[in-house]
């Protein structure tokens, strides 16, 4: 029986409350390319709170040489949230979600799922 490639690409991150009060923060991603050369690489990330998307982001990488570990960093710009939806996204924790999608040559190759928690108290 064949394993699915996707089991267990998921993670939870707690934040503090004043996490959504940013205007934007970054990340840094590093991978490693196998023996082949990796076309058109791409990923598509959307987040939500519940069934409302909140942002979508759309990084392209290119090409990437075959043996090469990469590091590239991300600057994401946080939308315009009313003290409601900051509120109800506390008080609802892991109800916020993001989906990564993984592209080569156009063809997904993996997907991440992420759940967010806004009520953590670590400072």
């Amino acid at each position: 029986e064949d394993a699915d490639p996707n089991a267990g690409r998921y993670v939870r991150y707690e934040f503090p409350p004043r996490f959504l009060k940013l205007r934007q923060i970054g990340a840094t991603v590093e991978f490693v390319v196998g023996d082949k050369p990796v076309e058109k690489f791409r990923m598509i990330e959307r987040h939500y709170f519940r069934d409302q998307l909140l942002k979508s982001f759309d990084f392209e990488f290119g090409f990437c040489i075959p043996g090469s570990t990469n590091t590239c960093e991300h600057i994401y710009e946080f939308p315009q949230l009313s003290e409601a939806q900051v509120q109800d996204m506390i008080d609802h924790p892991f109800e916020t979600a993001s989906d990564s999608f993984y592209f080569v040559n156009d063809k997904l190759v993996m997907q991440n799922k992420a759940f967010y928690s806004y009520k953590s108290s670590l400072e």
